[in-house]
């Protein structure tokens, strides 16, 4: 199990007010989580973490008990934190979970969305292609992941959003890592596009049930590349 390896070219974050810089180490760390620089069961160590950033304990520490709430990382006592590591049935049964916490959101949401909302869609969709033919993953993937955000968000049920944000939290890593594949892309983008239109028909049966089945197909390629892993991990033993 290795310990915190964080890129050289992890920033010093600017001394700002404590609040601000709490928040700050929280959303570094959550994407060096997310994008895999920090992989599952990597130990955090607090010196080094610390010194990289430019940063005392105390901040750290509290962004690490958000992490925690978040299951981005397991605080074990006497022992410290480290990358949380899902188990496959975890995985497979999170985006089962997911998947009908989408359908359900894009379903309300399709009766309460404004205008305004969907034109921001729209907007983040077109981002998101630009993103596509420059090949940026990490930009196109920080668009995806908006879009679907919003769309939890205009189903206006404060419960759903607080369940659905907990979910999609422990998922982002892996649904990060499946979208390299260039055929997924032009997928998930044909996908979005028919889940703008049922949005501007206020379509919310055809919504839903499109939403699911984009995330029943994201958990497929995601235990597909798990399997490959598996699979030469087993070689390379």
């Amino acid at each position: 199990m290795s310990d915190t390896v964080l890129p050289v070219s992890s920033p010093i974050l600017p001394k700002v007010e404590r609040q601000r810089l709490h928040d700050a180490v929280v959303e570094h760390l959550q994407k060096l989580i997310i994008e895999g620089t920090l992989a599952p069961g990597t130990k955090l160590n607090e010196r080094e973490v610390c010194e990289r950033l430019g940063i005392s304990r105390t901040p750290l520490r509290e962004a690490m008990k958000v992490l925690a709430s978040e299951g981005l990382i397991e605080i074990a006592p006497n022992r410290g934190a480290f990358v949380s590591k899902m188990s496959d049935t975890e995985i497979w049964e999170t985006f089962e979970m997911m998947s009908g916490l989408e359908a359900l959101s894009g379903e309300l949401a399709a009766e309460r969305i404004s205008p305004a909302e969907i034109v921001e869609i729209k907007d983040l969709h077109n981002a998101m292609l630009q993103c596509r033919a420059e090949n940026d993953l990490p930009g196109y993937y920080s668009r995806n992941q908006t879009i679907h955000n919003k769309i939890n968000a205009a189903a206006r049920n404060s419960v759903l959003r607080q369940i659905y944000l907990s979910v999609n939290r422990r998922l982002q890593t892996h649904r990060f890592k499946s979208n390299f594949k260039e055929a997924k892309w032009d997928r998930a983008i044909k996908e979005h596009e028919e889940m703008i239109e049922s949005l501007e028909t206020r379509d919310g049966k055809r919504l839903a049930a499109i939403l699911r089945q984009h995330l029943l197909d994201k958990r497929d390629s995601v235990m597909e590349e798990l399997r490959r892993m598996n699979s030469k991990q087993a070689v390379n033993n």
